[in-house]
Formats: C-alpha cells, structure tokens, sequence
C-alpha cells in the first residue's frame, strides 16, 4: 500500500468566500491518520468558536478505507456529503477538509448550502494546488568521462530527473525513477552504454510531482 502513487493537496491552507453575507473558509490538511483529522479538526473548531459551525469531511488511506463527514448543525447532507464529494471526484487520499460558516443573516436553502460548502472546497482546493506522490527509487550511476555526454542526453531526452552529479575518479550522476520503472530503467542504460556503466540502486522516497486535474 505504503509504494502507490496517489494525489493530495500540495500543503495545508485555507480560502475564504462571502455568499449573501455568510463567510465560508474552508481549512485543509494532509492526513494520515485518524488521529490526525481529529486533531486538525479540533483545531479548526477551537480557532473559530464564534462561527455557526465547523463542518468537515476527511478520506483516509489509498484506497478510502476512511470517509467521515459531519454537517455539525447543518441541515443533513447539506455540508459533509458535498465536501467529501468534492475530495473523491478529485482523487485525493489522506486529506481533512473543515468549511467554518459565520452566518450572515440570509438563510441559503438546501441547495444554496450544498453549493456553497461544495464551491468552498474546490476553490481552496484549486488555491492550494494538488501534488502526485509517487513513490521513485534513487539509482546512482557511475561512468566514464566520455561517457558523460551521451548519458546526460539520454536522461534529458527521456525526462529523467536528475537529483545530482558527482565529479571522482568516474563521474556518478544520481536520478530518480519511479519504482516500477527501475528494472527497465537499468536494462536500457546497461544497453546504451554496451555495459560501461555501474548502477547503485539507493533508497525509495515519494516524490511530488505537481498535477493538473482534468476538467
């Protein structure tokens, strides 16, 4: 589970929107764990004791093993269900959204609330900006000087990330690939270079890649 590449928000942060005189902020952070939506949620509440509520919804784990959601005094369905909407049609996994209302005096309705608590979420969403995490593995490879140049081009062509170069006796250039690229990755190099190179595989570490979603 821990090796899949998934989407989450790129950090913690928060928007603000008035609809008919109410305030509406909606407050996200990447969570893991069910200790840790609970935790931010708290925060939320505790940082806004004044608002009418502090509505919130939060996915857990790969797969959604976790949704949770809560109206906290809205009408049902009006608050949670759109907020956890807005966090599966996007994909995103370990995130903890809470929508904190002041009321402003003008009642919204129904579908006034279900579009204002779902707008809230994908504008702070689109704020915020989503990341990939995909799980890569550092590969270390050692060459020849001569060989520089041709390798260089090879991983500049085929959109390799470079993490280092390191100038020794040989030169050893550091790239990330992603885990399930590694074996062909090393077969292709080994191929291009008629064996004259070393590859030292390193540890694996996500790696975020900034993500655009599909409209």
């Amino acid at each position: 589970m821990e090796n899949e590449t998934y989407l989450t928000i790129k950090s913690p942060g928060s928007y603000k929107q008035t609809i008919k005189k109410s305030d509406f902020i909606c407050s996200l952070a990447r969570t893991e764990t069910e200790a840790e939506a609970k935790a931010f949620i708290a925060q939320i509440q505790a940082q806004n004791k004044k608002a009418n509520h502090n509505c919130f919804a939060y996915t857990l784990g790969l797969n959604d093993e976790i949704q949770r959601e809560s109206d906290n005094g809205e009408p049902s369905g009006t608050a949670g269900v759109p907020i956890l909407e807005v966090l599966k049609n996007l994909s995103l996994h370990n995130v903890t959204a809470v929508v904190t209302r002041y009321f402003g005096g003008i009642k919204l309705g129904a579908s006034g609330l279900i579009r204002a608590y779902s707008s809230t979420t994908s504008q702070a969403i689109n704020e915020i900006g989503i990341v990939k995490r995909v799980m890569q593995r550092e590969l270390a490879l050692q060459i020849a000087y001569n060989q520089q140049g041709r390798l260089e081009n090879y991983l500049k062509q085929n959109n390799y990330h470079i993490l280092n170069t390191d100038y020794g006796v040989d030169v050893t250039i550091k790239i990330a690939v992603d885990l399930e690229n590694v074996n062909p990755t090393e077969a292709n190099l080994i191929d291009l270079l008629n064996g004259q190179i070393q590859i030292t595989p390193g540890p694996s570490f996500y790696n975020e890649i900034p993500y655009q979603p599909h409209h």
